[in-house]
């Protein structure tokens, strides 16, 4: 038998491995015997009861920002997770990001630079920051449980669970992931994300808050929405972001709208992992199965899903500018009249996305209550982003990107509106820069990102530094990540309440700075577009919609044709 080098013996353990055969802490506890974990080196632990009355089980597999990881296959006092001591992990596939399911314990943010070795032999280097357990931003977390076990007793205090994805070289393979030297970086699970590839977003929603709703038992939703690009194939995705505990769709179709809650032919059943139904864990999404299903450009679907269990509250886009309609008591998401449907709602429960397969990829808005549609006619699709959808489909020089409109009514761009937990009656959603990775990074295939946010804050007594400081650093989120980006100036409001004198002087010291900044890769100068030459600091009153803060339907028209596709 030949012998082996004390080299080959190095290298052989040197060798990544799974993830879960580094696991070296309990971060898990039994509330009856919390002294079995010891997460952060002072006795606490997160409580098993908690992880699963939110639907994060042993072995589950969890969809969070477009990556599929799975919680620890660890009973409560096993090791379940990993303190970041620059381990080699075995990852493989091909995406756009590396996700990390992660928390710190340090009592600030922990973590370090890490390498990302390709199947090539290629590398390249990359940072992961985890938040603390205990003080880290509830906006961003992927989850939230109420309570932190101690050897001396349950405390009522919030412990929070975090996504992080960083970049990968396009195309390229992964075989491995060295993580960081980082005291207090915990690592649960890290995978690929896969979820946007082969994928254009056609219409897409962001999630304002987490609300009250009905309560609805045993009723299906179905939801009007209307799609930019077209394809062959269909996914749908719901999201239970924000949210304290699993909701439940029972079953789910989709189908062409005729008018009102009446579907054009017979809604098609969608498919979970291959069943009809699925429970998204709190925090967590869903994404239907590939549909073959030709989903038309510039067209009405209804997306109707059946919630069989009591929901109380829920993941909600406040400010649809769309009737949406609730049946009476049953499934009849299958139903292709409108019979069943006596009820109508103005938001959008739950569904968070449509995609098609194949296509050139998206854009993505970014935005506040101007995108967002408000003040716009309602049913009739004259947001800015559904002219702007429009304009692409009617010309053949350019790519036909998906627009994905995901403005807030409210949102602003360094101040969370909602607190990113708990039940509220506040859905203008937490601030820009804490939804970008969701809203912005995460969709299919982005391609391009147009920021037009700001106009909140500073009604809101956020200085114009601030709103530099927050615009700069999405710019630099969104390069990182290979996105062009694109800013908005913002829209001059004299004449509404708060937009005084010296709001006007903040607005235009932004827009002096985002037209000669250099910041971002392009500007759309929407202020230019809608102020009155006379008296620049309002809206020209045609374009007015009467609050003379938002444009009407011709104001945002205006927007939208002012856009040089060329920048997109």
């Amino acid at each position: 038998m030949p012998a082996v080098s004390a080299r080959a013996v190095e290298e052989r353990r040197a060798a990544p491995v799974p993830l879960e055969r580094l696991f070296d802490n309990i971060a898990v506890s039994d509330d009856d015997r919390p002294a079995r974990a010891d997460f952060d080196g002072a006795g606490s632990s997160l409580s098993a009861r908690d992880l699963a009355a939110a639907g994060w089980t042993p072995g589950r597999g969890l969809t969070v920002q477009g990556a599929r990881l799975t919680w620890p296959r660890r009973q409560p006092g096993e090791p379940d997770n990993v303190r970041a001591a620059g381990q080699d992990v075995r990852v493989t596939g091909r995406g756009d990001a590396l996700a990390f399911l992660v928390a710190g314990t340090a009592g600030t943010e922990a973590g370090g630079p890490g390498v990302i070795t390709y199947a090539n032999g290629t590398r390249s280097g990359y940072r992961l920051t985890a938040p603390d357990w205990r003080t880290g931003p509830l906006a961003t977390k992927a989850v939230a449980l109420p309570h932190i076990n101690t050897p001396g007793g349950q405390l009522a205090e919030p412990a929070r669970l975090y996504v992080v994805t960083v970049p990968l070289v396009p195309g390229r393979p992964v075989a491995s992931v060295r993580l960081p030297h980082a005291a207090g970086l915990h690592v649960f699970a890290v995978s690929v994300r896969t979820a946007t590839r082969g994928w254009t977003g056609s219409w897409t929603t962001s999630t304002g808050g987490y609300t009250a709703v009905g309560p609805w038992t045993d009723r299906t939703l179905r939801l009007v929405v209307h799609t930019s690009a077209g394809g062959p194939r269909v996914r749908v995705r719901f999201d239970n972001t924000f949210a304290a505990a699993p909701v439940r769709i029972g079953s789910a179709t989709v189908a062409v709208r005729a008018s009102g809650a009446a579907a054009r032919g017979t809604p098609v059943p969608l498919s979970f992992g291959g069943a009809a139904s699925v429970e998204i864990p709190a925090g967590a999404q869903a994404y239907s199965d590939p549909l073959g299903f030709a989903v038309p450009a510039d067209a009405d679907l209804l997306v109707s899903f059946h919630l069989p269990g009591t929901v109380t509250a829920a993941p909600v886009h406040r400010l649809a500018q769309q009737r949406s309609y609730v049946s009476g008591p049953g499934d009849h998401a299958g139903d292709g009249s409108a019979e069943a449907y006596t009820s109508v709602i103005t938001g959008w429960p739950l569904l968070a996305g449509i995609d098609v397969s194949g296509g050139p990829g998206s854009v993505v808005l970014l935005g506040d209550s101007i995108t967002d549609g408000d003040r716009s006619t309602v049913d009739a699709n004259r947001r800015w982003p559904d002219v702007l959808a429009g304009r692409l489909l009617t010309q053949s020089t350019l790519p036909r990107y998906g627009v994905l409109n995901q403005g807030i009514s409210g949102n602003r761009v360094a101040g969370d509106r909602y607190p990113g937990d708990g039940v509220s009656t506040d859905a203008a959603g937490v601030s820009a820069l804490h939804r970008f990775d969701r809203d912005v990074l995460a969709q299919p295939s982005v391609r391009t990102a147009v920021v037009f946010e700001g106009v909140n804050d500073l009604r809101w007594d956020t200085s114009a530094e601030q709103v530099i400081a927050g615009l700069r650093e999405l710019a630099a989120r969104g390069h990182a990540r290979g996105v062009r980006m694109l800013a908005a100036t913002i829209l001059p409001c004299e004449g509404e309440a708060r937009c005084t004198a010296a709001v006007d002087a903040e607005r235009v010291a932004v827009n002096a700075w985002i037209r000669d900044g250099g910041v971002f890769d392009g500007v759309l100068d929407f202020d230019a577009v809608v102020r009155d030459p006379v008296r620049p600091s309002r809206i020209l009153p045609v374009y007015d919609s009467g609050d003379h803060l938002h444009p009407g339907d011709t104001g945002l028209a205006a927007l939208a044709d002012s856009v040089d596709l060329r920048l997109l």
